[in-house]
């Protein structure tokens, strides 16, 4: 069996020579993969029934490695990224999702529990949900949001390090490769080998590329369907900000005119614009304009309330402990003048957040009928997640703001949704309103199914244009 070898600098350059096509083909083939991982179907290889449970251990140096399994029905992988964490040597294995809502049998599995919920909840709120246009040069925004519930902390057992025995409570409880609070190095080393149907490994692939591309892929699943997409505002300039400009410019930029990055090093912000305007990029980056800033400027607070507000969708791309911007610029009635998309996916633990709790919880609390103020975007009553049993645990937006399961629905769920609803003119109307021009808020901390699913289409494009490093008998 051959075994193709994807380096980080290999992982590039073919990510770099992908063509519009190419990305909707990868951007497709992720989706089918979501639809699936949230169906519950047991005859879905993708299924989250199947998906394997993660694994951390932190070694007696303080190094925590996550390993994050995952499977298609017909290949199986594993990521294995590590990254200092500071924590007391020990294993931790994820258990569980959230507990049972009163009144439901114990034997239903939180899957299930999940997908009925969240999209019960998200058709009762598309159906009842009348939406405003909003002007084409508002230069207002839209709210956030959430509602509320609990979530279970990772079941930690006790294990061995060297051959020496540890205890439980001096397992690290960040259930991962991931830094503590305070810490800003969010760039975790490691790589995903992939397996066919027999288990013969056939790829490896460095993951700290992949990650962010895959990542991206997937936070504009709900851009794509956005009707306006004039004005971007991204936080963050490392790589997954890179990949998030790329993709959206390659995708749609002849309706994009202007992309506003703010990053707390003004020098690094300066480094992506030049990684952007450099030569070969010029066929995807076109004429929009750019402009950077940093926290550190003089009128920093005017001007990122103007952002804000003028934003159509707002990318968050920063292991931030503390809200990007104040709540109030998109909950006031000012900000909620028009609809826009809010993708946060560079916080990944619960003491981090990017986007302000508070604009989740306004989202998820639904105004009565009567209660409704000329030109302003009504609430969705939901929060859009890659994974609801991993959301409840790590992400730091959903777990400050208390958000229930019902108030939140996966993107896999919703293109369910907007399936199961095909036949119905009123619900289709009312949730493509919603996902074209309502506030949408996407949270994700990630899913080794993505790095599965992505990591395979690239190693097939890989070996037809004769990239990589290929061990022929492996």
């Amino acid at each position: 069996m051959p075994l193709t070898i994807l380096s980080q600098s290999q992982l590039r350059a073919l990510l770099h020579s992908l063509s519009r096509d190419d990305i909707i083909e990868l951007q497709k083939n992720l989706s089918d993969a979501l639809r699936e991982y949230s169906s519950g179907a047991q005859d879905k290889g993708c299924s989250a029934t199947y998906q394997p449970q993660r694994t951390a251990i932190t070694r007696q140096n303080g190094c925590t490695t996550l390993f994050m399994p995952a499977t298609t029905g017909q290949t199986i992988g594993i990521k294995m990224i590590s990254l200092q964490d500071g924590a007391a040597a020990g294993c931790a294995v994820e258990r569980g999702a959230f507990e049972i809502p009163e009144g439901e049998s114990t034997s239903n599995r939180s899957r299930n529990v999940s997908v009925r919920d969240s999209v019960a909840s998200l058709s009762s709120d598309m159906s009842d949900l009348s939406m405003e246009s909003s002007q084409e040069d508002s230069n207002s925004t839209t709210t956030g949001s959430t509602g509320t519930d609990i979530t279970d902390s990772p079941t930690l057992l006790s294990g061995c390090v060297n051959q020496q025995p540890v205890v439980n409570n001096n397992v690290s409880t960040t259930m991962g490769a991931w830094p503590g609070a305070g810490s800003r190095d969010t760039s975790p080393k490691g790589s995903v080998t992939l397996l066919d149907s027999e288990s013969l490994p056939f790829a490896l692939i460095n993951a700290h590329e992949l990650t962010a591309f895959r990542t991206a892929l997937a936070s504009l699943m709900v851009f794509n369907k956005r009707k306006k997409v004039k004005t971007l505002l991204v936080f963050g300039a490392g790589t997954q900000a890179y990949w998030h400009i790329r993709l959206a410019l390659i995708l749609r930029s002849e309706e994009i005119r202007r992309v506003y990055i703010v990053n707390r090093s003004f020098e690094r912000a300066a480094k992506l614009l030049r990684d952007i305007y450099h030569p070969d990029n010029t066929s995807w980056r076109r004429d929009v304009k750019f402009s950077a800033m940093s926290n550190d400027f003089g009128e920093y607070q005017r001007i990122i309330k103007e952002h804000v507000r003028k934003a159509d969708a707002i990318f968050c791309c920063t292991p931030s402990v503390e809200p990007l911007f104040p709540a109030e610029y998109l909950t006031s009635r000012e900000g909620r003048q028009k609809g826009r998309l809010i993708s946060a996916v560079g916080s990944y633990k619960a003491h981090m957040a990017e986007v302000h709790p508070d604009i989740l919880r306004d989202e998820v609390t639904v105004q009565p009928p009567h209660r409704h103020f000329h030109k302003h975007t009504r609430r969705s009553g939901v929060v859009v997640v890659d994974s609801l049993d991993a959301a409840i645990k790590e992400a730091g937006e959903i777990v400050q703001a208390g958000i229930k399961p019902n108030q939140m629905v996966e993107l896999g769920e919703l293109l369910m949704v907007r399936h199961a609803t095909q036949e119905t003119a009123d619900e289709q109307k009312s949730l493509r309103e919603w996902v074209e021009k309502g506030n949408v808020i996407y949270k994700s901390v990630g899913l080794g199914l993505m790095d599965l699913v992505t990591g395979g289409d690239l190693v097939r494009l890989a070996r037809e244009r004769k990239l990589g490093t290929t061990v022929e008998d492996f």
